[in-house]
Formats: C-alpha cells, structure tokens, sequence
C-alpha cells in the first residue's frame, strides 16, 4: 500500500501544490515552520479523516482562504484509488474514486496510516485518555463495527450521564436500565475488540523494543482491566456491573464503570513507564508501539500501512536511528526532517525540499 501523489490546495500554509511519492523512503526536509508535518498531516488525514495535531477541521484551511483541498493517488493489493476531501469553516465533503462518502465509517479502510511524531509521548507520559485515543484511532481503520459502536456508545454514554444528572431519582432509576441495554451492547463490542488489539500489540511491541535497544530493554503492554468471554457474556458482565452501581453513578453524576474508563499499563524492565521512565525511554517505548501497530495493519490487511514519521529523528541517538531506518525498509515510509540526516546518507531515498509552504524543485 502507498501514496503516488498528493495535492493540496488551501491547506495549512500551502497555497497549492503536489507531492510526488516513491515506493520506499520519502524524506520532506527544511528549515522548521516552513510546511513538511503540514504535507505529513494532510496524508493522515485522507487516510482517517482525523487531524493528529487538530481537533477542528477548519483550522486546515490556509488563512484568508474559504475552503481546503486534499487529493491523493493511492495503490493497494486492490489497484489503484483517488482520494478526495474538501473542507469548509462549516461542513466536510470525502469522495473514493470520484463517489461521494456518506458515512464517517466508510474513509476508514480505504488506505491505512500510522503516524508518529514527538507529541506521541503522551502516549506513555499523559493520562489514560490518550492511550484509549490511540487504541480508537487505530482499531477504527481495522474494523468498521468498532468504529460504528464507538460513535453510538458515546452518544449513549452522553444521554446516560445526562439523566444521572437528574434530581427526579425515581426516573432516573427507572430509566436506566433502558439506556444499559442499549450502552452495553456496545460497550462489549469496543471492549472486545481492544482486548483482541491489545494481544496483538503487546508481543509485537515488545519485539520492536528489544530490536530498538538490542535487547536492553523490556517492554510489556497489558490491559489495566480485562474482559473475558464472548460479546454477549461481556454485555451481560457489563449490565450487571452498572446495576450494582446506580447509587454510585448518581451520586457521582456520570457514569463511573465502562470502557470509556479503561487503560493500559504499559512497563518498561517491571517499572511503570508512565512515571519512572526516562525522556530517552519513554521516546523509544512510544516508538516502539507505533512500530507494533505498522505489523498489526500488515497481519489483518495483508499490507504494510503508510508510516509517517514527523521529526523522530532528531529524538533519537545515532544507534536508534540506524535501528528504525533498518525497520522500516520495504514499507513506503514519509520521513520529515530540518535537513539531510547522516543516517541516510547512502541510501536510496526520494528526497523533497520544503520552503515556505511549497516545493523547493
């Protein structure tokens, strides 16, 4: 799976241009603020439909302009693919192949991506939301069901801390187990789907880790809670877990149980990474997951995803450096960097220069 070419129009600082894109290493150099994690972030975002750096899609849009273009030529196991979004300051258009997407769920699956960049240390260092975010993005572009229970569980979850919030207990009460049935049901979809991710992260993670620190280091990833049995004995679980807490959750005013709650430990050498690692550790752990989720898109897809790595290299040591290029040959990787890395000399790599939101020809 990679990336022919890519066009942006009225996207961040780039008034228009095009991106043309090798099979292997794809490295976007120049001085910093000049548009190369722009070029990365657009990629990504084709891909999901997410920004890894925005939450609001109209902060896209160049500055005194009305709307953005993104636009990717892609290849698959499949053939080949056309890519399109247009934002605007209200509203959003996705088209594959010239046909408009209706449904958020249907940009997932169509060209994968992981993406890293030194923010991604929140992944370790940060609170239990961000782990849980990584785990939605990167399970949603695997499975459209958990996408789908995802969205609805957190409409659900929102109309449930809603009524909990209620000063009427005897509705409240009554209500409730209506919204249960419903909310569990979807929760024991995301919470069976994490724990299938989570089995598979966790070896691979620790592979990648070992290789980064020529077996230094152990990393170990395991579910901070963890549900066994099917879908409906989770739903089943979960059901009666709320049940037994409504005095809770009323007194609290939301909803205190659920995998909306969940986390991961992640250990580095038996340690807690979150508050014990090093800057140098918790950079290669971080590292070391997203590596995990490029051979999880390869085993469930049958192809490697598009890795885009902004500004990694100038957080590792020369060792690591080697160790990751190493890892990464035979995937189309985008590779973003202030200048020409000494690690990369000699190799064969599709060099584009960046300058003040456009290419340097």
């Amino acid at each position: 799976m990679r990336i022919k070419n890519l066009y942006l129009k009225n996207f961040r600082n780039y008034a228009e241009e095009t991106f043309d894109f090798s099979e292997g290493l794809n490295v976007l150099f120049g001085k910093n603020a000049q548009g190369k994690t722009n070029c990365a972030e657009a990629v990504f975002y084709l891909c999901t439909g997410i920004s890894p750096r925005s939450k609001r899609d109209k902060q896209l849009i160049r500055r005194g302009e009305s709307f953005a273009e993104i636009s990717a030529v892609a290849e698959s196991r499949y053939g080949n693919m056309e890519i399109y979004a247009k934002i605007w300051d209200n509203g959003r258009e996705f088209k594959l192949n010239g046909n408009k997407i209706t449904k958020n769920s249907d940009i997932l699956g169509n060209l994968f991506s992981v993406f890293f960049s030194p923010q991604e240390l929140r992944l370790i260092q940060d609170g239990p939301d961000e782990r849980r975010r990584f785990l939605n993005v990167s399970i949603s572009q695997l499975s459209k069901p958990y996408y789908t229970a995802l969205s609805r569980y957190n409409k659900i979850l929102d109309q449930r801390n809603n009524l909990l919030k209620n000063r009427d207990v005897d509705t409240v009460y009554d209500l409730l187990p209506v919204w249960d049935e419903q909310f569990c049901k979807y929760a024991a979809t995301i919470a069976y789907k994490r724990s299938e991710y989570i089995n598979m992260l966790a070896p691979l993670a620790l592979q990648a880790h070992a290789f980064l620190t020529e077996g230094a280091e152990k990393l170990e990833i395991s579910p901070e809670k963890k549900y066994k049995g099917d879908e409906n004995e989770l739903a089943k679980r979960l059901f009666d877990e709320l049940s037994n807490n409504y005095e809770r959750d009323i007194r609290l005013g939301y909803t205190a149980s659920g995998p909306h709650r969940d986390d991961l430990n992640i250990e580095i050498n038996g340690t807690d990474a979150k508050n014990y690692a090093s800057q140098g550790q918790t950079r290669t752990a971080a590292l070391s997951v997203k590596l995990a989720e490029v051979e999880i898109f390869k085993n469930v897809s049958g192809e490697y995803p598009v890795l885009i790595l902004d500004d990694v290299m100038s957080e590792l040591d020369l060792p690591r450096r080697k160790k990751l290029v190493e890892r990464t040959s035979g995937l189309q990787t985008i590779l973003t960097c202030t200048h020409a890395e000494r690690v990369l000399y000699g190799l064969q790599t599709n060099k584009i220069k960046i300058e003040e939101g456009a290419v340097k020809r």
